[in-house]
């Protein structure tokens, strides 16, 4: 099931695949312009590179949001098949991914009776909080289990609270930039690749529905390629916004 990730999400939408497809003939060009920009592709080859060594933790490898149920009182995750020791940032990162592609979708299905601007607010309000939190408790726990086990942050070696703050902050940070690139690699595969997304899919009129994905695309590709100079979540969902039209 990895080499099917790694086809389908780093290799493929780089290259003519007859499993590729996008909204065509509107998506042409931006088909082709994703398949020739050199500089998407390095870090692209960075991102698969990462993805196939990094054994980080165990993940679920397809992480979107219809494979989380939440309730008030509990949240459950579906459909593990993809499940495997990898980089954690392509979890997080295929969420908020798929967060953003609702986003944008959703000025195709806005309407007389609702422009869906309150649900967007929300979409947004969501991916800063799902990041914060998770950053936030990520944090707690190593703190609470920092005399573990754990052989990367030895407490002998990280005797000090300073020290320990700088150690975290600078793994937030990378974990942070991971998750910015996988999740932008997930949202370009859900656009010109194989295995599209339902928000966007169930816009009827294509023309519509390519000015939406033209917007995901292109956010998607300026937040891969330049994910190291965002520092905060709140940065990143200023970004999103400037790519859209409404």
């Amino acid at each position: 099931m990895c080499r099917l990730t790694e086809q389908v999400v780093f290799s493929d939408p780089y290259r003519v695949s007859k499993f590729n497809r996008w909204t065509s003939p509107y998506l042409d060009k931006d088909a082709e312009a994703v398949r020739e920009d050199d500089e998407l592709k390095l870090e692209i080859a960075e991102l698969k590179s990462m993805f196939i060594e990094r054994a980080q933790a165990l993940i679920h490898g397809d992480l979107h949001t219809g494979s989380i149920m939440v309730t008030p009182n509990s949240t459950q995750v579906i459909d593990p098949e993809f499940g495997f020791y990898g980089p954690m940032g392509f979890d997080i990162g295929a969420f908020l991914g798929n967060l953003i592609l609702a986003y944008y979708a959703q000025n195709g299905h806005a309407d007389q009776t609702n422009d869906r601007k309150a649900y967007k607010k929300w979409i947004l309000k969501t991916i800063e909080e799902s990041w914060n939190l998770f950053q936030k408790k990520f944090v707690e726990l190593w703190n609470k289990h920092k005399e573990g086990n754990g052989e990367a942050y030895l407490p002998d070696v990280y005797n000090n609270s300073n020290l320990l703050s700088l150690a975290q902050k600078k793994y937030m940070t990378n974990l942070f930039h991971d998750s910015l690139g996988f999740g932008s690699a997930k949202m370009i595969r859900r656009i010109v690749g194989i295995a599209h997304v339902e928000d966007l899919e169930s816009i009827k009129d294509a023309s519509k529905r390519a000015e939406c994905e033209r917007a995901a695309l292109n956010c998607a590709k300026t937040i891969l390629k330049g994910r190291r100079q965002f520092e905060t979540i709140e940065q990143v969902i200023e970004h999103i916004q400037s790519f859209d039209r409404d």
